[in-house]
This record gives C-alpha cells, sequence and structure tokens, in this order.
C-alpha cells in the first residue's frame, strides 16, 4: 500500500534512550526538559526569536487568535486544511474568503482590500503546502488598515523567504507537527514571534493562565505537549536535511515525469526556498480527477484530495463566491511523498496516472 503520506521514523533505539530517561524522572508533562530542549533546538535550526511548543497546530491558531484579541471579520482563505476556518469560528469571529491566486494557490492579495471593513481585525493566511504567500502586500495592507497578521504554517517547516525562515513573519506564525508532516512530534504544532510580550502572554495562556502554582493571569487552556512527543521531535530533527532532501528528489522526478501531460504545476513564489512538502497536481477536470483516483487504487496507491471541498461552501461559515478556489479543489489532487518513497514507485505512479489522462 502506498499511501499519500508516510511518518518518517527515526532509529527506535534514540527514541527509546530518551524515553528511558523520561520513565527515570516520572516528568511526563507540565514543561519538561525535553520539551524545553526542543524548543531550543527548533528555536536554533529555524533561526528564530521566540517559539512555543504546544499540543497541534489548531490549538496554536486558535491562541494566536486568543493572544492578539482579535474580533469580527478575519480574511481569510478558502484554500486550506479546515483547520484554519474552524479555529477562527472556534474562538468567535467570522471568516470572510478572499480567493486564490489560480498559480500559486495561496490569498490572492488583489482580493483583500475589497473585503476589508470596520468589522476587520485581522488576516489569517495560510502558506499553502509550504509555498510563501506574498508577504510584502500583505504586510503593506495590514499596515494600512491597522490589521492583524497570522500565517497558517502547518505545511512550511523549513521553508525560507529572501534567506529566512518563512516563521519570522507577521504578527505570529504557526505551525503543525503532526504524524502527517514532513517534520513531526506525532502530535504538535508550534507559535512563533517576533513579540517576547506575546509569547510570554501565549505561554502563561497555554498553561491554563498559570503564573504561579495558586495565581492565573486571565482565561487560560490546556495547550501543553508532552515529554514524548518531545522525544519524538528531538529524534526527528537530527534528520531534517536529509527528509528536506528526500522530498526535492522525489518531487523533481514526479516533475520530469509529467511535465509535458496536461497536469497544471503549483507555482512556487519567487524569494521562496521551498520545502517540497506536497506534490499537487492540477488535473483538467473533476472527472478527470476522478478517473485517475479509480486507476490508482487497484494499485493500493492512494493519494488525497487535498484541499476539498473549498473552505467558503462549509455549511457553518457565511458562503461568499470564490471561483478560482471552488475550481481548483475539485481537480487538486496531491500524489505520495514521503521520505523512504522508492522510485520504482514513483515510477508506476506517474505511469497510472499518465495512462487514465490520455483514456
Amino acid at each position: 500500500m502506498i499511501n499519500v503520506t508516510k511518518p518518517f521514523v527515526p532509529p527506535i533505539s534514540e527514541y527509546n534512550d530518551l524515553v528511558e530517561g523520561i520513565f527515570k524522572r516520572s516528568w511526563f508533562t507540565n514543561d519538561g526538559p525535553l520539551l524545553s530542549k526542543l524548543e531550543l533546538d527548533l528555536k536554533e535550526y529555524l533561526e528564530v526569536p521566540h517559539l512555543l511548543y504546544v499540543t497541534n497546530g489548531t490549538i496554536a491558531l486558535q491562541l494566536g487568535i486568543k493572544a492578539l484579541e482579535l474580533s469580527g471579520d478575519i480574511i481569510t482563505t478558502p484554500f486550506s486544511y479546515v483547520a484554519t476556518t474552524s479555529s477562527i469560528v472556534w474562538e468567535g469571529c467570522s471568516p470572510v474568503f478572499a480567493d486564490i491566486d489560480a498559480e500559486t494557490l495561496n490569498i490572492d492579495v488583489s482580493k483583500i482590500e475589497q473585503l476589508i471593513t470596520e468589522k476587520t481585525s485581522a488576516i489569517l493566511a495560510t502558506h499553502v503546502y509550504g509555498n510563501a504567500c506574498d508577504i510584502e502586500a500583505i504586510q503593506k495592507i495590514a499596515e494600512k488598515n491597522n490589521l492583524k497578521v497570522i500565517y497558517d504554517g502547518a505545511h512550511a517547516f523549513g521553508t525560507k523567504y529572501k534567506g529566512k525562515s518563512i516563521f519570522n513573519y507577521g504578527d505570529l506564525s504557526t505551525c503543525s507537527f503532526h504524524a502527517t508532516k514532513l517534520y513531526h512530534t506525532v502530535e504538535g504544532g508550534s507559535i512563533v514571534s517576533q513579540d517576547p510580550g506575546l509569547i510570554k502572554k501565549i505561554a502563561r495562556m497555554r498553561s491554563f493562565g498559570h503564573i504561579s502554582a495558586t495565581e492565573f493571569d486571565g482565561c487560560g487552556i490546556n495547550g501543553k505537549n508532552s515529554e514524548l512527543h518531545a522525544a519524538m521531535g528531538i529524534c526527528n530533527l537530527k534528520y531534517i536535511n536529509d527528509i528536506l532532501s528526500s522530498r526535492k528528489r522525489q518531487s523533481s522526478f514526479y516533475k520530469k515525469r509529467l511535465e509535458h501531460s496536461n497536469v497544471q504545476f503549483q507555482k512556487i513564489e519567487s524569494n521562496t526556498e521551498y520545502n517540497y512538502a506536497y506534490f499537487p497536481i492540477i488535473l483538467r477536470s473533476e472527472s478527470e480527477l476522478i478517473e485517475c483516483i479509480s486507476e490508482l487504487k487497484p494499485h493500493q496507491i492512494f493519494p488525497r484530495r487535498y484541499f476539498y471541498p473549498s473552505l467558503n461552501s462549509l455549511d457553518y461559515v457565511m458562503y461568499n463566491e470564490c471561483p478560482v478556489s471552488e475550481d481548483i479543489s475539485k481537480r487538486v489532487l496531491c500524489l505520495p511523498l514521503f521520505f523512504d518513497l522508492k522510485e520504482e514507485e514513483q515510477l508506476l505512479i506517474t505511469r497510472i496516472v499518465l495512462r487514465s489522462l490520455n483514456n
């Protein structure tokens, strides 16, 4: 079976060495030594000033929205995982969808300003598949209209923009370390900000608002993570450069095999050092996509319709038309991509995809 992704697994002996220490200390959660080490290691690797390790990428978004004290409308993308929208709704705000660029698949900056009203408090944009947004244009709009900027960088671990980590932009950026991501801690996520005061505030919020054993500063939540998850993150970070290299090599193979077909590839934003988090292809029609999936399935190959559906069509949000996102979401398919995917497996996948396109 070849799934769309497969978690990277470090040598079990390395993980067990760290787990033995956890068992000896009997310190499993609540800011243990491995969690502190992971935060420091991630800050060093990503070259970011402040980073908090949290339960997952969704709670990272929710904490960010809460910490920035956002209210009313948040302009966001309809082309992302559902957590981007649900986090806005969960925090009592209203998502207002700006359509996407048909090539980069990121939020179309030319569509943002016309959606701004007196109720708008922020822009929440996703670096789709790890592809950097038009950061300068978004920042310019935000400053002109006194808006906060959150970047959902769930897919963007390892991506750089103008030579710096993608997480160095916006009022804050989030990442997911779910097992399906190229870098993972089984479950987990992070929040990055240039503002030490904001990070301090979120650090309190992620642990119920504690400022001491008996004192609280506002309403917090349980957004902490465990030593067992941190141990996995510490192990996996040792291999991150190999992981990034393998995905780049696999993506190049896919592109070379499919470049003369009728599929469209995502355009990577200029000034971006891409992390090859996914390999999406955009087919000519939804029926062609369904046919492609049906051809792959008998061979136990399972790509993913990611992202589908367009989030502006969810039944718990107010619909506004986003024709590009609605169209792309019906035609985009992510092919299998993971560390130990073999070239012969990629050859089989592309052979079947090409055959389905020629039917």
